[in-house]
């Protein structure tokens, strides 16, 4: 076996905290001491669903830990469920030198991050993700929230965790829709790694067109690499732009459409990797109605994300109330909505220059 990647993720703000995101295989196996060397707390909750205990729960064996078991779904991602956390914490007692590890998906990790920023006003906080969404992209860099019924992860902090423990092996009882709703998140790095600012050019794109059958087989060392490089150039982004005042922003190539997507269809319809793919291939569009890139290089892109299949037919959706629904985006500035639109190859700009006719056009 491998030895684990292990990468740190600097925060230069907060009195140069930083924290380690440890990539391998057989982690769970070893969680009890690695959760312990990041935390010196008493009592450990963690937050789970019901798909990941069912699966998981005896292999992933931490003492003193309690567990709480929520529904599973996007859906469940609201006030009510955070209510249910707080109240676990307060029923079992958690103090402020406590603990709370989120062991599921973005949903999950976002959910028990915010649970942590908010009881006691901050308790130490882990994230054990079990997708490939949330293992390249969501349980790194403190990004946690729950939803609004008027948009996507409104209301939350940010707040980092103490440690991110990558287990590979926990992918292979992911069903192949879950798979693909995180690819769609790995194809956004390809397309941003030049704006990342990372020294090295992992050259991304070359290596899912080359890996694909390894990445869908799950070959071990394939999508280690993989992960690798995706949380590398996250934690770079985050390392200089924590709170999104910037450069973060690019992360959301394709998050402006794929967010109004997701809540016209009240997150039911759609996976999150498949609204992505879907504002990405849209945010290619709007750049090239722009004049911003060419169409050798949107044929490109499109073609890598049709590689994938990771679209699923789109729903027709009401123009006006599509562009309505995305000044709530979470990027909107002076009353204007902020688009991250592919500039040149593998970078991308953000901008707020764009009409109401050129976002119908792309509709």
């Amino acid at each position: 076996m491998k030895q684990p990647h292990n990468l740190k993720v600097n925060i230069p703000s907060k009195t140069a905290y930083s924290y380690d995101i440890i990539i391998g295989e057989e982690l769970l196996s070893k969680a009890d001491d690695l959760v312990k060397r990041y935390s010196k707390a008493q009592k450990f909750l963690i937050v789970t669903n019901e798909t990941i205990a069912r699966l998981y729960k005896d292999s992933l064996n931490i003492e003193n830990a309690i567990w709480l078991v929520l529904k599973d779904g996007e859906e469940y991602k609201n006030f009510e469920t955070l209510k249910q956390m707080i109240d676990a914490c307060v029923e079992n007692r958690l103090e402020r030198q406590d603990c709370l590890i989120a062991f599921g998906g973005g949903v999950i990790g976002d959910m028990t991050g915010f649970a942590a920023a908010s009881y006691m006003r901050g308790i130490d906080f882990i994230q054990i993700p079990t997708t490939l969404l949330a293992q390249v992209d969501s349980s790194v860099g403190g990004k946690v929230a729950i939803n609004h019924e008027h948009g996507k992860n409104l209301i939350g902090a940010f707040y980092q965790p103490k440690v991110v423990i990558i287990d590979t092996n926990v992918l292979k009882t992911l069903d192949l829709r879950q798979l693909k709703t995180g690819l769609a998140e790995v194809l956004k790095y390809a397309f941003i790694e030049k704006s990342c600012g990372y020294e090295k050019d992992f050259g991304l794109y070359e290596f899912l067109k080359q890996n694909r059958q390894k990445i869908f087989a799950l070959d071990s060392a394939v999508v280690s690499e993989l992960i690798y490089m995706c949380c590398t150039l996250k934690a770079c982004v985050v390392s200089k732009d924590e709170t999104e005042k910037g450069l973060r922003a690019i992360l959301n190539l394709g998050h402006t459409f794929a967010h109004t997507i997701e809540n016209l269809t009240n997150y039911t319809v759609y996976t999150h990797g498949e609204a992505v793919a879907t504002g990405m291939k849209m945010a290619f569009k709007l750049s090239l109605l722009k004049t911003f890139i060419d169409d050798e290089y949107y044929n490109k892109a499109c073609e890598l994300i049709d590689e994938y299949d990771l679209i699923l037919p789109m729903q027709d959706f009401d123009k006006e109330k599509f562009y309505d629904e995305m000044f709530l985006d979470k990027k909107a500035q002076g009353g204007k909505v902020r688009f991250v639109l592919p500039k040149r190859l593998y970078e991308v700009e953000i901008t707020s220059d764009v009409t109401k006719e050129q976002v119908f056009g792309v509709l």
